[in-house]
């Protein structure tokens, strides 16, 4: 089974691969996004990690708060998109 984790306050020229291999060190990470704006195609300053369930709350513990690329990151559980 597997859960995804948001990923708050990224430094804004991280790549989906670097965020995987800063959570891949705290237990199995299935897949990394980074969110970009639809017009310029720059990233949002967040993202999703999808991880192994038995992973998940070690690696919130670990990551939230954690500096990454000089920035403090925000780590929790992501909540299912609402409808516009």
């Amino acid at each position: 089974m597997a859960r995804t984790l948001y990923v708050g306050n990224l430094p804004w020229r991280t790549t989906a691969e670097e965020l995987e291999a800063a959570f891949a060190r705290h237990g199995e990470v299935l897949s990394s996004r980074i969110i970009t704006d639809r017009e310029t195609g720059r990233s949002r300053g967040f993202g999703f990690v999808e991880v192994n369930d038995a992973d998940a709350d070690r690696m919130i513990e670990a990551m939230n708060g954690a500096e990454f690329g000089g920035r403090i990151l925000t780590v929790n559980e992501a909540r299912p998109r609402e409808g516009r």
